[in-house]
């Protein structure tokens, strides 16, 4: 990616991206996220997947709890104080950060093709009904 691009910027990353970041720099699995925020577990992985939004008041939470600021964890804005971005740490570091980028969007993606294919499945199923 070029150095002019903020990682964590609108364009490109969704705020799953930047909650799972964050989660990830304050050494927190999503399990222990999830208990400090008193929400199931099934709930933070929507918010991760970007197939839910948390509410006003978690999202202030979740600032606090993973130290990064309101506006970086909404909008990505590096001035208002967030997570690193790659290639400020070690190259490993860097590396395994890349991978997880790639892993959270690949799981993202799969998330939206599974709702496809079960509308698509709904879609069929009524289909055959209405020949019976």
């Amino acid at each position: 990616m070029d150095a002019d691009v903020n990682w964590y910027s609108d364009d490109v990353a969704t705020f799953g991206d930047r909650l799972a970041t964050a989660r990830e720099a304050a050494g927190l699995s999503q399990s222990q996220l999830a208990r400090r925020l008193g929400v199931k577990l099934a709930t933070l992985r929507g918010w991760e997947n970007d197939v839910a939004e948390p509410r006003a008041n978690r999202v202030q939470m979740l600032a606090g709890m993973l130290n990064v600021s309101l506006g970086w964890l909404l909008t990505g804005d590096a001035s208002e104080g967030g997570v690193p971005e790659p290639g400020t740490g070690s190259d490993a570091s860097d590396q395994v950060s890349a991978w997880l980028q790639d892993l959270r969007m690949l799981r993202a993606e799969l998330a939206r093709i599974n709702t496809d294919m079960a509308l698509l499945e709904k879609r069929l199923r009524s289909a055959l009904e209405t020949k019976e």
